[in-house]
């Protein structure tokens, strides 16, 4: 489905000042956005699932092809909903190459994340780790489609079914993208997308949970809204994971728009690919063809013995250069307190993961850069 309207723009560049950052923010039509906002103060109605909450939920439906979409305030509250309504209990399987949030909301749901390696080309979870982690505790695998790169579905699943085992996507980076030519938002027991304000498609801050299991998605209208099954009904412990209106109004905003986004960030992968192609020790992860991706983010790898400086000599560079490059996701969750503290994550070794963690860059792009700012950053590196 495509929702691109020629009478909805976006900036060309929206970023004033000279740093360039990752994941600077998307904007959609500006126009559109002050139209539903002045609507939402004439409403005098700005959360608890008010009319424009219940568009972008109608839209993204009909965009990501699922049965039930729930717009929620934030990622990470997403996962936890998720964990919650599932049941799940004891461990959880994770990558520990992913944002910290994938683990930390299993924590805090009382669950145990077990850390499993990644594939060293596409950076996803590795089926075979996962295989080797399952204990009589384990509830569910928790798997994470990195940089919009899909994970092995199929095998993930595979595994999950002999197990009985949950499946939920951290499907944080991957809005717009596909597998299989089926969106993302299709697989496992459910998935849990981020709105925040450096993805592809944002809500200023914001997420949304998807599935195409009834029963799951009457459980998690339930524990959304503290469990109020009723005006003065309580029947489950809830939480309030609600997006207010006004970041509904900013997706709306954006979703004409997508098209053109995708464009933008495919142009800019292109360019950093023309402009670093062939440099010895450098390697521009790959997007897979034959899938749809949201090319949000142009991830290198730095081989120091061939390249001649290690990724953080080059990171340091680049910000002396007000270029804020990022490293990710360093040092990996299995190094991050609370869990490398943990009597098992003590001697707990991921060599894919290590090996990332300190090769690994991520470079400026996205709506608010152009071609001379791409330039810029690979004058920079090539500089080495």
């Amino acid at each position: 489905m495509s929702v691109t309207k020629t009478t909805h723009r976006i900036d060309r560049k929206v970023v004033q000042d000279d740093v360039l950052h990752v994941g600077a923010p998307n904007v959609g039509d500006r126009a559109y956005f002050d139209q539903l906002v002045d609507q939402i103060f004439q409403r005098r109605w700005f959360t608890n699932d008010g009319c424009v909450v219940k568009e972008l939920e109608a839209k993204l439906r009909s965009y990501l092809g699922v049965k039930h979409c729930f717009a929620v305030c934030n990622a990470t509250n997403g996962l936890q909903l998720a964990y919650r309504a599932l049941n799940l209990t004891g461990e959880v399987i994770v990558p520990s190459f992913t944002f910290v949030a994938t683990a930390h909301a299993a924590q805090w749901c009382g669950l145990t994340p077990v850390f499993a390696d990644v594939d060293r080309d596409h950076h996803t979870i590795c089926p075979h780790s996962i295989e080797s982690l399952i204990t009589e505790k384990t509830s569910a695998i928790v798997a994470v489609h990195l940089w919009g790169n899909p994970c092995d579905t199929q095998a993930i699943e595979d595994v999950a079914r002999k197990h009985g085992l949950a499946v939920v996507y951290d499907a944080a980076h991957a809005f717009a993208c596909s597998k299989d030519d089926q969106r993302i938002g299709n697989f496992g027991d459910c998935e849990v997308f981020s709105f925040h304000a450096t993805k592809f498609f944002n809500t200023f801050e914001g997420g949304a949970i998807t599935t195409n299991d009834d029963a799951l998605a009457e459980r998690l209208a339930l524990i959304k809204n503290f469990g109020f099954a009723g005006m003065d009904t309580v029947v489950d412990l809830g939480t309030n994971a609600k997006m207010p209106e006004i970041c509904a109004a900013m997706g709306l905003s954006l979703l004409p728009c997508l098209d053109q986004l995708l464009e933008r960030n495919r142009h800019n992968h292109q360019l950093y690919r023309a402009h670093l192609d062939g440099i010895p020790g450098l390697r521009l992860l790959a997007y897979d063809h034959l899938q749809q991706t949201n090319w949000q983010y142009v991830v290198v790898e730095i081989d120091e013995s061939r390249f001649r400086v290690s990724r953080d000599e080059l990171v340091a560079r680049l910000h002396a250069e007000q270029i804020r490059a990022r490293r990710y996701f360093y040092p990996g969750c299995h190094r991050m307190e609370p869990y490398r503290s943990m009597p098992r994550h003590q001697n707990l070794t991921l060599p894919n993961t290590e090996t990332l963690c300190n090769r690994v860059i991520c470079l400026p792009t996205g709506s608010a850069i152009d071609e001379a700012d791409i330039e810029r950053v690979c004058r920079v590196i090539r500089g080495y």
